[in-house]
């Protein structure tokens, strides 16, 4: 695996842009292109892909620290040999994404209700803020709780305000056995049998619906599973099926449509009625979909049951494609930005088209 250091080559860049006020595009593998708003073609690239390598990994501590270039497939691999695991389930892109940008756009999989989310699991940071300045956010143990809530503050704000360039994350175990079973149901009733599955002491991992079919994913030990199995009936899935991967990295049938995508969070018993074809993951609390409605039709739906809705994938990347904020926490959320990035030259236009 390479491993090179490039933090002081990317410091001395960003600090030349902070005293030009060049704006900048931050893009570490390009996994991610698609996520966001549309960017100008005039921005300076930032790229962080070549900062990569495993700084540390201590598997009785639970711990890996990474920099920002490493691929997902590779953490993900040198974990396995060791029976572990990122919980958080991020996808990997065709083994292209990366640490970085899956903190960054807080990208997590199926598991992300049962197990948590990407947020959840960073403990510390190295980041460049918009200046140019080098900050230690958090630490590198489970107990360090100095700037933990810094570091988490990186996790989803799309490079805007810092570009991380190494990350220490929680890791746990690998479960001794998974298995997938599969259940009937016509959506309201699939939406009610998930959210009790969610009430219940089983070892849940993932369920999603999609047709007239429930897909549960149980996860841990042997014994454990074959008692949820006997508690719950239903069809077990032939191991070899890809329904969690090809959900985890968009290849389902499903993603395959032209259509715009939009990603729908809600509560979990929500039922909307939304303009389109929908694949309803995260036991009922992320629906995907797939429809050509006007952006406002899809968000008024969606705030009638408390959610929110993103313009994921295709669609016009030029409109604001992420849910509006309330003024009261648009306007909080601006005075966080100015004081990491007050020139704004870190991905401007990617999160909002306010620069």
């Amino acid at each position: 695996m390479q491993n090179h250091d490039q933090s002081r080559q990317l410091q001395e860049q960003l600090q030349r842009c902070f005293s030009h006020k060049s704006a900048v595009v931050v893009r570490g593998g390009g996994s991610k292109d698609f996520y966001g708003r549309q960017q100008s073609a005039d921005l300076e690239p930032f790229d962080v892909s070549a900062h990569r390598g495993i700084v540390n990994y201590e598997p009785t501590e639970l711990i890996i620290t990474a920099r920002a270039g490493t691929p997902i497939n590779e953490i993900s691999r040198v974990l396995a040999e060791a029976g572990q695991c990122l919980p958080f389930d991020p996808p990997e892109l065709g083994g292209v994404a990366t640490v970085g940008g899956t903190l960054a756009c807080g990208f997590s999989g199926p598991s992300r209700p049962y197990a948590g989310s990407a947020r959840d699991y960073i403990l510390g940071a190295h980041v460049l803020n918009g200046k140019g300045e080098y900050l230690r956010v958090g630490g590198e143990v489970m107990k360090n709780v100095a700037g933990y809530d810094v570091s988490r503050l990186m996790v989803g704000a799309i490079g805007t305000l810092g570009v991380i360039l190494q990350a220490s994350l929680k890791v746990l175990p690998s479960a001794e056995k998974e298995t997938t079973l599969i259940f009937h149901f016509e959506r309201d009733s699939a939406l009610d049998f998930m959210n009790d599955l969610a009430g219940r002491p089983l070892p849940v991992n993932a369920s999603c619906f999609y047709g007239d079919l429930v897909f549960v994913r149980l996860s841990g030990t042997e014994a454990g599973i074959d008692s949820a199995y006997r508690s719950l009936g239903g069809e077990r899935l032939p191991s070899t099926d890809k329904i969690w991967s090809s959900l985890r990295e968009f290849e389902h049938p499903f993603f395959q449509s032209d259509l715009p995508l939009w990603r729908i969070s809600l509560p979990a018993l929500a039922k909307p009625e939304l303009p389109g074809e929908v694949f309803i993951d995260w036991g009922g609390a992320q629906w995907w979909l797939h429809s050509d409605a006007d952006a406002d039709e899809i968000r008024i739906a969606t705030e009638r049951c408390g959610g929110h809705a993103t313009l994921f994938r295709g669609g016009d990347r030029t409109s604001e494609v992420f849910h509006p904020l309330p003024p009261a926490m648009q306007a909080m959320q601006e005075r966080i930005r100015a004081s990491f990035d007050p020139e704004r030259i870190l991905n401007p236009g990617r999160l909002t088209s306010e620069r």
